[in-house]
């Protein structure tokens, strides 16, 4: 017999794992009220409090874009097309996006005022262009659905592989509006797409539903509820909403430690995952790497800080004498380029290849609170070789010096977030063992910040997944609105009195 929760006491025991035992605190216990709900980390053992109007924006969201999905199959590709169309040319138009930019405007101020990052936040020219090229490279790309990977023939009979639909992809992302635009790309292959947007983009969200991608459902004939948005501040909803066992795909996209408890939600509900949360490139120069070759691959990868910015460089001891120069030259160069000081992490294997002025000046770093007084470069603490830098306009950059190439791979396999590696040499050979023994989806011989859906593929992605959890199976790292599909299978019998 089962009873529904409607309130905790404070002492009271949950069991989580199996066979531990975690309590409800004075603070939970006075915030929970009957129709709540509490999430049990099965991991950790971490209690999530989901409110209920948390609880059923998520699911009302999560039920829109299920009722829809069960209405796809009548829905026309031409329509798709149409939709995408659509969209693409409400967001083209100046009058149409005008209250759409004013809510970004609001929702970049209020980040700002409380010192939070808006670097992925503002939805510049730059990123409308992209958002509206991103839609029409959706309306002329090629539908996976209905197409036949397989046939099998038999006497008198034949199966085949079909391409269809997977269903309701659950999308969590962080505050970049383009990602918005770019989740809509499941709907090409007969998904529907339910998603929560961080609290500080829900008002550029909102304004983007109500103004450009509402009507293009409506114009194009799509099901209401096809894209469906968890118009919730709380991050409760998206808790609530990965939490739901009606996703078939569950996406998560933000910061490291939030992704990965989402995912775990996620997991625990049944749900398949995909996770992109950690970033952070590394470039490795070789023994033979062109110092000109080189000092290009780090300030082309110091532009902007997404999740393919360089991270962390690796010199070989050796070559110090001109590469650290070079390098240096580099970091500084991209900081000028921003109008701000640059920042530098300084590995003990590399305190003594850096000018002493570099540890003993001062220098204003631009932080997402404003400029802080700060050494422009310091000493790294121990263990901390594969931390990410999330910078805000002053590009950050972690030196190590190594012994040699295969030190590096060593320390990118066992510290990096294992995402995006770059080795700069004229060595094939070298590039060869590069790939074979460093353990990262993403490997290049120059710049990293092509690691990129729309940039390297020509079409939008939904994340970019790292192999921190373990490899993707079957699955490229770069998720996409094509790669969410399933594959039915369909006997055709020619002769009608077959039997076992």
């Amino acid at each position: 017999m089962t009873e529904r929760l409607t309130s905790l006491q404070a002492g009271m025991p949950v069991v989580w794992g199996g066979n531990r035992v975690t309590y409800v605190d004075e603070d939970l216990a006075a915030a929970f009220e009957p129709g709540d709900a509490l999430i049990v980390m099965q991991d950790d053992g971490t209690l999530l409090h989901v409110p209920e109007d948390a609880l059923v924006t998520a699911r009302d969201a999560v039920t829109a874009a299920s009722s829809a999905f069960d209405r796809m199959g009548d829905v026309t590709d031409d329509q798709i097309s149409e939709f995408y169309l659509a969209f693409a040319a409400a967001l083209s138009d100046d009058g149409t996006f005008a209250p759409i930019a004013a809510a970004n405007a609001d929702d970049v101020a209020s980040a700002r005022g409380r010192g939070r990052s808006v670097t992925r936040l503002i939805l510049d020219d730059r990123m409308r262009d992209d958002m509206v090229a991103g839609l029409r490279g959706w309306a002329s790309s090629p539908t996976g659905r209905g197409r036949v990977i397989d046939v099998i023939e038999h006497p008198g009979w034949q199966v085949e592989q079909i391409v269809d639909g997977l269903g309701v992809i659950g999308f969590v992302f962080e505050g970049r509006p383009n990602v918005f635009a770019d989740a809509t790309g499941v709907l090409r292959g007969g998904n529907t797409v339910v998603f929560r947007i961080g609290s500080d983009a829900l008002g550029t969200a909102e304004a983007i539903v109500e103004h450009a991608l509402a009507p293009a459902l409506s114009e194009s004939g799509l099901p209401e509820g096809a894209a469906s948005l968890v118009a919730s501040a709380s991050r409760a909803a998206g808790w609530a909403m990965m939490a739901d066992p009606r996703l078939s795909l569950a996406v998560a996209r933000g910061s490291g430690p939030a992704t990965s408890q989402l995912g775990a939600v996620a997991r625990q509900a049944g749900n398949a995952v995909s996770l992109h949360g950690t970033g952070g490139a590394w470039i490795v120069a070789g023994e033979d790497a062109d110092v000109q070759d080189f000092a290009a691959a780090v300030y082309r990868s110091l532009d902007r800080k997404v999740c393919n910015t360089v991270n962390t460089v690796c010199i070989p001891q050796h070559r110090a004498d001109d590469l650290v120069p070079a390098f240096l030259h580099a970091l500084e160069r991209a900081g000028e380029k921003r109008g701000v000081n640059s920042k530098l992490h300084v590995d003990p294997s590399a305190v003594a290849v850096v000018p002493e002025d570099w540890f003993m000046r001062t220098v204003p770093i631009s932080r997402a609170q404003g400029l802080v007084e700060e050494p422009q470069a310091e000493r790294l603490e121990g263990g901390r070789l594969g931390h990410e830098w999330e910078w805000e306009d002053s590009p950050e950059v972690t030196l190590c010096m190594v012994s040699s190439v295969d030190e590096a791979v060593t320390l990118f396999n066992r510290f990096s977030p294992k995402f995006a590696a770059s080795l700069v040499s004229q060595d094939g050979a070298a590039h060869d063992r590069f790939f074979a023994t460093i353990d990262s989806p993403f490997v290049g011989n120059g710049f990293t910040r092509w690691v990129d859906g729309q940039y390297a593929f020509a079409k939008p992605e939904l994340g970019l997944s790292n192999w921190e959890h373990g490899r993707l199976f079957g699955r490229s790292g770069i998720l996409s609105g094509d790669s969410a599909y399933s594959v039915r299978v369909r006997a055709v019998q020619d002769d009608p009195d077959i039997g076992r």
